[in-house]
């Protein structure tokens, strides 16, 4: 697939989505035509990442539009994944044009592009800040996975790196793996290869030690959720890369874009967190790792405090809580 693939669009009336939990052997796109498939794309993450959840998220209701969408339907799609604000954004505003199906459509085409146009302006606007912060040539640590797959084209935090690279001004990349489902390890390795960016991948737990030997000279991560107060959703692992970057001296920047700003939630401790099958943790793939009668606590997200981060980067501007 090549990088300015839209990694999530409306063809031939129905959504058609890359299917994320394949990745990185198999490139399977899936053509989601109910409200039930594109909440089950959803929900085991066929479809992830905070702007292309609110694009997949409007476009549902384009689907459920053309059959006379429910308020159901609206709150089945709103309440996929709670976290991430961007699907909830997306469904509501798309569901504000019921019950006009060309109406819901337009919204929905609206905000993906929106959200391509976002990806652009934040990806050059994040390598200045990381330039301005750093020097001409950042090692740069990111989490999860922030490119194209999470924002239809290009990325958040991967976007910068991608411009840092496309400039000749990026001196590195460590992918953390991103347990428990990999998403470092099988996307970011995935898109990174393919826009020819040399990359290493390193266990979560080995970020902040990395920061403090001197090989990270900047954290980039992405956010699903930016509260009032510039506090900071994100999956989780985020929150000890911050304090490892706290400890090292070095920034911890934030690329989101704005529809990702929640100026409706105050801070952190009112976000819901979305806890996700222990199994997750238990094994990997099918297979179980952990010995039978283990529990498990699988929080899909943790909170990064806004006195940790040293700048929120948007499509508009540059935030320094």
């Amino acid at each position: 697939m090549l990088p300015d693939v839209r990694t999530v669009d409306w063809v031939d009336g129905a959504i058609r989505a890359i299917d994320q939990t394949l990745l990185p052997a198999t490139e399977r796109w899936l053509t989601l035509s109910t409200v039930d498939a594109v909440v089950d794309a959803i929900r085991r993450l066929a479809i992830r990442g905070a702007p292309a959840l609110g694009v997949a998220g409007a476009m549902g209701v384009a689907l459920a539009a053309r059959t006379g969408a429910s308020e159901d339907d609206v709150r089945k799609l709103e309440l996929a994944r709670p976290t991430a604000v961007n699907l909830a954004r997306g469904v509501r505003r798309a569901a504000a044009a019921l019950p006009d199906p060309d109406a819901v459509l337009a919204v929905a085409l609206a905000i993906r592009d929106e959200e391509m146009a976002s990806s652009e302006a934040m990806s050059r606007l994040g390598a200045d800040l990381v330039t301005s912060l750093c020097g001409p040539s950042p090692r740069v640590l990111t989490h999860c996975n922030t490119g194209g797959l999470c924002t239809v084209v290009g990325g958040t935090a991967l976007g910068v790196i991608a411009e840092l690279h496309r400039r000749g001004a990026l001196g590195g990349v460590v992918a953390s793996e991103t347990r428990p489902l990999l998403q470092g390890a099988r996307l970011t390795t995935w898109e990174l290869g393919r826009l020819g960016i040399a990359h290493r991948v390193a266990v979560d737990g080995a970020g902040p030690f990395l920061m403090a030997r001197g090989e990270v000279d900047a954290v980039i991560i992405g956010s699903d959720r930016i509260c009032a107060n510039l506090d900071v959703v994100n999956k989780v692992g985020s929150y000890a890369h911050a304090l490892g970057a706290k400890a090292a001296g070095i920034p911890f920047v934030v690329v989101a874009p704005e529809s990702t700003v929640d100026i409706s939630t105050p801070d952190g401790a009112s976000v819901h967190i979305e806890d996700r099958d222990p199994d997750e943790v238990l094994g990997y793939a099918g297979t179980r790792v952990a010995a039978d009668g283990a529990g498990a606590v699988n929080p899909a997200f943790d909170v990064t405090p806004h006195h940790l981060v040293t700048a929120i980067v948007t499509e508009s501007r540059v935030l320094r809580p």
